[in-house]
């Protein structure tokens, strides 16, 4: 065996990573960040934020408008074929999709995937109807999750101000039914905290459907990653980790290296 042989990683790892996601949120514009869905700090220009994430060569990136549902506005169509424009990456886009006309639009526009929330429970079929037409693939549902006093899960939409009613299982059951070809598992009470993800509540929901599911929700270093993945998850997304330094979460848009990626899942390149 040479030198060089010797360095190499054991054959015998998993030669696909899992993918890990940026999460990028909107709010008139502009890129916000908050903490458990409440005091959004000011993170900067999206077109900047895409174009250092492909520098760095993410995986995918998603993008939410938080507050184009709870306003009642329409996507701004306009932006996203911006930021479509600038991106190397595959997008997903969530926010203000109601219609089956709009998230055909987005798509149309260069969009991947479109991420559906509170139109999943007041827009039941609007999941499958755009995957008729375009794909399973082309739909991920996001169900965002809180933890109760008593230790169970409720699932809620309208940027988690109204639950549903369900448990997070319940309702990604049901979508998965309707057509999804992805569930974006959000836990509230983690987002922007930096403590790790849920992994009971993320084996609860990948448990209970085939579909691949997101974790989202308490990352802050490559190591959550790999647990989230080994909890059911198919994928890890992160957004404080990719724009926030130091405690004083000083503005610094990053993304770890493919080299240490590999090292945090145990994998190597094919």
């Amino acid at each position: 065996m040479t030198a060089y042989e010797d360095e190499l990683p054991p054959l015998n790892l998993p030669r696909r990573r899992p993918r890990v996601i940026p999460v990028l949120l909107l709010k008139g514009g502009l890129l916000h960040k908050p903490k458990q869905f409440s005091a959004p700090k000011y993170v900067g220009d999206p077109r900047v934020a895409v174009k250092i994430f492909n520098d760095k060569g993410a995986d995918e990136l998603a993008l939410l408008d938080m507050t184009a549902t709870t306003e009642r506005r329409e996507p701004d169509f306009a932006l996203i074929e911006e930021i479509v424009s600038e991106s190397l990456m595959p997008i997903a886009y969530g926010g203000g999709i109601r219609t089956y006309e709009q998230a055909a639009r987005i798509l149309e526009l260069g969009v991947e995937k479109v991420i559906l929330n509170s139109a999943l429970v007041e827009v039941p079929d609007l999941s499958e109807r755009i995957a008729n037409v375009f794909g399973a693939q082309s739909v991920i549902g996001c169900l965002d999750c809180r933890k109760s006093f008593l230790g169970g899960y409720k699932s809620y939409v309208g940027a988690g101000q109204r639950s549903t009613g369900m448990k997070p299982e319940d309702l990604a059951r049901k979508v998965a039914a309707r057509g999804v070809g992805e569930i974006i598992v959000q836990a509230i009470d983690r987002e922007g905290v930096g403590n790790g993800y849920d992994l009971a509540l993320i084996k609860r929901v990948a448990d209970a459907v085939d579909v691949p599911v997101i974790a989202l929700g308490g990352a802050r270093t490559p190591a959550d990653f790999k647990q989230a993945t080994d909890a059911g998850a198919a994928a890890a997304a992160a957004g404080s980790m990719f724009v926030f330094n130091g405690p004083h979460r000083a503005v610094l848009i990053t993304y770890p290296t493919d080299e240490q990626l590999h090292a945090a899942f145990g994998t190597r390149d094919a």
